[in-house]
């Protein structure tokens, strides 16, 4: 396990568009499947992460309480299955059943829309405003699996509520920490392990 930070892409940068398979329903999802959400949430997680099971049970709850309020989220997996097949479409949608997403869940064979976020780990997050401009890059909260710190999804809900108010948010945010990306040999992007 080789444990890394978000990259913490600058703030404003416009998202970038995508066309994935949901792994659940098998539809594609795009940027255009959120145009009505005043605020996007996309979190790259995985199923095999120590981070992400840590959080997981957060994460559902976040898509509860948010999903909701009108909140578009979409979690990916962009790991590679050469290396890691339990993160394999199969397993990514049990995970998705089990802990009762009401999000779309993709699979990023390609490894294209991890690069176009400069997605470094699992879990790790971006939040967009309503014109699709970086918002908020960072933690779930402060618990880590090994830190006794009880896990509430306090810094990302913060951000999406301050949103929601139409609010600007501080530039001082904490990146997220967790399992680095599992990169298909040979398509490690330039600013992996940088």
């Amino acid at each position: 396990m080789v444990m890394v930070s978000s990259t913490m892409l600058e703030l404003g940068t416009p998202a970038p568009d995508f066309a994935l398979p949901d792994v659940i329903s098998g539809e594609t999802v795009s940027l255009k499947t959120f145009a009505d959400n005043p605020v996007l949430v996309i979190m790259f997680i995985c199923e095999h992460c120590p981070f992400v099971k840590h959080v997981q049970n957060e994460l559902a709850r976040l898509g509860h309480d948010y999903c909701a309020k009108n909140v578009g989220i979409l979690a990916v997996s962009a790991n590679s299955v050469q290396t890691h097949p339990q993160d394999a479409p199969k397993h990514l949608k049990a995970m998705a059943i089990a802990l009762n997403f009401t999000f779309p869940y993709c699979y990023d064979e390609t490894q294209t829309m991890a690069k176009a976020y400069t997605a470094a780990c699992t879990p790790d997050f971006f939040v967009f405003d309503s014109d699709r401009k970086l918002a908020y890059r960072g933690q779930l909260d402060d618990s880590r699996p090994s830190n006794g710190i009880p896990v509430t999804g306090k810094d990302l809900r913060a951000a999406i509520d301050t949103l929601l108010l139409g609010q600007t948010l501080s530039p001082e945010q904490t990146p997220s920490i967790g399992c680095n990306i599992k990169w298909t040999p040979g398509n490690e992007p330039a600013y992996f392990g940088a």
